[in-house]
């Protein structure tokens, strides 16, 4: 019954909305004087309890138009058939209340002093405003109610949890219940105030707390699972997700307060939660407004520009105003989609991509003089830890003699600023790579000192998302289905988001005066094996039940943790709270220049066991560990 009632309300307001739509106003108008016409015959029966003597009928009859006017002109002058019925609130309420005492107070003015007709009984006016704003509140009450209704029980709305029961879930179910457009229904609430518990909110009820998610879902058949709790810290976040283990509906979320200030809450401000949203610390912000000075008008040249730090480097330098951005790139495809990107986003700014490799020293010197940048940041380097165990000569290539051809290029050019953008696989490296990234470091420390160039290094952990990381090869793995691949179950990273990194950069590019080593403070290392499971149960899939976790061993030049700081370095805070840096005496070593400029005979003369051998005297913290399995 329940069913077909809903079905046959829903065919009747497609097969009558437009009608009532093309003639709403004369509608509406007419439903308001005969709520008006009705509240008066009312009033003069219960005055006369029904029993209404001809004397007073034929007043009543008589004085029924000035009724309407009055009446009806209140109305109309406090706007009250503007309003949409379905979203009636308190301050409607409150307006047709003052509009029917008003009515009722000009109405008396207008027949006992205005025409002098003592006879109308003051109780009828009395109650004839009193019942008009009963009728005219409980019309759009009961229009909004029956929204809701149809709302609530249509059989494809997606049934909703809301974990939140504060203003912003109620103000999101309210959203929910007045616009069937979004095709949701809200279910239940959970919410860890013991107040809210067994309440209702808009009907909705309280059915539990944030650890009851999954039992609530289950109960109530839930499609979605949204967290309204917008000041939610990282701890609540990851608190949620525990709970929601084991549920295969998604969990959205709403964005943060600061997101909301300027924008009410809505359903479609509603997104996906994310792995940003699940970092242990809260977000890195910078002082974006320090950079316009630095970079407005400059020429500014990218290395690497192509990859993901690269790339996001280059769309946040675009925002403050560049005379010209140079994207130095040897992958034309990637260089290609970055300029069409840049392109359409920022067309007054002076884009020009370059082709080109940073180990070919002809090649950048040419770009330097053509393109006379200011300020250089060098993020192209070779990142894969396995990759480079396999090929130490390209790691050494790309990363060490690379870097100091950038780094001469820019010496010699008079660049202003250089950054160098490095790595926590640099500290007590493990990995060819990490301990081709320490040299590096040296290597821009050891510039520094010559020339009015000033060179930075900024070292941070591992982003979220970037090509080749873990977070696309898990997805990768699980749309096929499984298994997800971790290497040891204790293993350990930083990590921060691309955007966050890219905002360290240019913060470090403004407080560098050269010759700096900046760290970001990334806050608590993250199990692997937690995120596996973590995308696992966002994708709405049960880690070991829907999709696997399979342990394969850490591979050659895999640490179980990494490090921000070596034991020799000395820890020093800056300006900035998230923001250190880090002191070390320069590598025992007094050839270290002369080494990396007999890099290219190195390479084609010796073999890769030599080159260990360099790395290995270059960098004393250096400790290659070998692949391990787990039984």
């Amino acid at each position: 019954m329940k069913q077909w009632t809903t079905t046959f309300f829903h065919a009747a307001a497609g097969r009558y909305g437009s009608l009532l739509l093309d003639h709403r106003s004369w509608v509406v108008a007419g439903t308001q004087l005969s709520l008006i016409l009705a509240a008066n015959l009312t009033a003069f029966a219960l005055r006369f309890d029904g029993d209404v003597p001809p004397q007073y009928r034929l007043i009543m009859w008589n004085y029924l138009p000035v009724v309407l006017l009055v009446f009806g002109s209140g109305l109309w002058v406090f706007g009250i058939q503007r309003g949409l019925w379905r979203y009636v609130g308190i301050h409607d309420l409150a307006r047709i209340l003052w509009a029917s005492l008003a009515g009722s107070t000009i109405f008396y003015g207008v027949v006992h002093l205005l025409i002098g007709n003592t006879q109308y009984p003051r109780s009828v006016i009395i109650l004839t405003g009193l019942l008009s704003g009963l009728y005219l509140a409980g019309i759009r009450l009961a229009v909004r109610w029956f929204r809701e209704w149809l709302q609530i029980t249509g059989s494809t709305a997606r049934r909703v949890l809301v974990v939140g029961a504060g203003n912003a879930g109620e103000l999101l179910v309210r959203d929910m219940l007045s616009d069937s457009g979004y095709n949701s229904k809200p279910v239940a609430f959970v919410d860890d105030d013991p107040v809210k518990r067994k309440m209702k909110i808009h009907g909705i009820p309280v059915v539990g707390r944030i650890v009851d998610i999954k039992a609530a879902a289950d109960r109530f058949g839930v499609h979605e699972i949204v967290v309204a709790i917008p000041s939610a810290s990282t701890t609540v976040k990851q608190a949620i997700l525990a709970a929601s283990e084991g549920c295969t509906a998604p969990i959205k979320i709403l964005p943060s307060v600061k997101r909301l200030l300027g924008d009410p809450v809505s359903l479609q401000q509603v997104r996906p939660m994310s792995l940003e949203d699940l970092l242990q610390r809260e977000p890195i912000q910078t002082d974006r407004q320090e950079l316009h000075p630095l970079i407005e008008g400059k020429t500014v040249l990218v290395t690497g520009a192509g990859g993901s730090i690269g790339s996001e480097l280059c769309r946040q330098i675009a925002r403050y105003g560049p005379e010209s951005l140079v994207l130095f790139e040897r992958y034309e495809n990637s260089l290609h989609a970055l300029l069409l990107e840049l392109k359409t986003s920022y067309p007054q700014v002076g884009v020009l991509p370059v082709i080109g490799d940073v180990t070919v020293p002809d090649r950048v010197a040419e770009v330097f003089r053509q393109t006379s940048p200011e300020i250089v940041f060098h993020a192209a380097a070779h990142k894969h830890v396995p990759l480079m165990e396999l090929n130490p000569k390209e790691a050494v290539r790309n990363n060490i003699w690379g870097t100091h051809v950038v780094a001469e290029a820019a010496l010699a050019a008079a660049v202003d600023r250089f950054v160098l953008i490095s790595t926590d696989k640099a500290v007590n490296p493990s990995s060819v790579m990490g301990a081709t990234k320490r040299i590096a470091e040296h290597l821009i420390q050891g510039f520094n000192r010559n020339g009015t160039t000033k060179f930075t290094v900024v070292r941070f952990g591992n982003v979220l998302g970037s090509n080749g990381s873990v977070v696309p090869l898990f997805s990768e793995q699980i749309k096929r289905g499984g298994p997800v691949t971790v290497t040891h179950p204790e293993i350990k990273r930083f990590f921060m988001t691309i955007p966050e990194a890219v905002q360290l950069v240019l913060q470090a590019s403004v407080m560098g005066q050269g010759g700096e080593v900046f760290v970001l403070d990334m806050g608590e290392q993250i199990r692997i094996a937690d995120l596996a499971r973590n995308m696992i149960v966002l994708s709405g899939l049960v880690p070991g039940k829907d999709i696997e976790i399979a342990y394969t061993g850490l591979r050659g030049g895999e640490k179980l943790y990494e490090e921000l700081f070596e034991g020799g370095e000395e820890v020093v805070t800056t300006a900035h709270a998230k923001i250190s840096r880090a002191i070390g005496a320069p590598l025992p070593i007094g050839d270290l220049d002369q080494w990396a400029k007999e890099l290219p005979a190195r390479i084609l003369a010796g073999d890769e066991e030599d080159l260990l051998q360099d790395l290995k005297r270059l960098v004393p913290s250096f400790t290659p560990v070998l692949s391990q399995r787990v039984s």
